[in-house]
């Protein structure tokens, strides 16, 4: 396949064995874990947990990313369509209220033409917010929750942070894209999300009036209860973090406290870390849980 997935627009010619794009994939998924996880937002994960699949390769460059092993560095395995779909089933028999593409820009081919045949429980596409409204409208019925990141406002942060520097304006114009498929949320009787929008902002030190400006952007953008906010504070120094001074130290206290108070000030729903969550402790193992096939 020649990719135009994402807002790189390489053109990469990705093969079942080679990637040479931005993402460094091949057109086939590569996963690196894949198993229930309790500590998405509540109406995700619920009680029995979220069926994670993590895909290897980004298109961004986050240089405080968490999964840099697998965003960055590749580790994962090559996998069939047919053994994706069975880790699908996998998660679902192990009481997953939800399958949960991890990163997934890259793989919206994929996961396109696996979601043709419905799971049986809600999809929920879990992105950067780096996404072509293109890609998302070859998704659209077929993906009930997008949990998008909204990670920047201004395009200098954005190329500097993530080599991005139109990250701003596709990030905003795939959430209003990923909002016209879904609608406002939905719930179940047990408060599971079953259709709808979370956007994530994670608070990055020193950023503090632009994590304002986000909630601000959201505030403006939907009428209350349209879409949820989930404001993080689990920021720690990792990857290359270090190559920036700036934000090579752990979020204060004072920078997270600040925060959730004017997300409670200007009234947004969703919801806020606890500053426990600023652990290396919370980063998944990356070692093929889940996506090899037990003999």
């Amino acid at each position: 396949m020649i990719c135009t997935l994402c807002p790189r627009n390489c053109g990469a010619e990705r093969t079942e064995t080679a990637g040479n794009g931005f993402c460094g994939m091949p057109s086939v998924p590569v996963l690196a874990r894949a198993a229930l996880h309790m500590w998405e937002e509540p109406p995700i994960s619920g009680s029995r947990g979220s069926g994670t699949i993590f895909f290897s390769g980004c298109s961004l460059r986050c240089a405080f990313c968490q999964n840099e092993q697998i965003s960055r560095y590749y580790y994962g395995k090559s996998i069939t369509m047919e053994r994706l779909r069975e880790i699908c089933q996998e998660l679902i028999a192990q009481g997953a209220h939800n399958i949960n593409f991890v990163n997934p820009t890259h793989y919206a081919h994929v996961i396109a033409e696996l979601l043709e045949k419905p799971l049986g429980v809600p999809t929920v596409f879990n992105t950067g917010g780096y996404d072509k409204i293109e890609t998302l409208q070859r998704l659209e019925g077929k993906v009930d929750i997008y949990l998008p990141d909204l990670k920047y406002v201004e395009s200098d942060t954005a190329q500097r942070y993530s080599r991005a520097a139109d990250y701003p304006q596709r990030a905003k114009a795939a959430i209003l894209e990923m909002f016209r498929q879904t609608g406002p949320c939905q719930f179940d009787a047990d408060g599971m999300l079953q259709k709808g929008v979370i956007i994530r902002h994670l608070v990055l030190p020193g950023q503090l009036e632009a994590a304002k400006q986000v909630m601000d952007w959201v505030k403006d953008t939907f009428a209350p209860g349209e879409v949820l906010f989930s404001l993080m504070s689990q920021y720690i120094p990792y990857g290359h973090a270090s190559d920036y001074p700036e934000i090579n130290r752990p979020l204060r206290k004072s920078e997270a406290r600040k925060a959730n108070e004017y997300m409670d000030l200007i009234g947004l729903d969703g919801f806020t870390q606890e500053p426990a969550s600023a652990s290396e402790q919370f980063i998944p193992p990356f070692d093929l849980t889940g996506v090899e096939k037990k003999a």
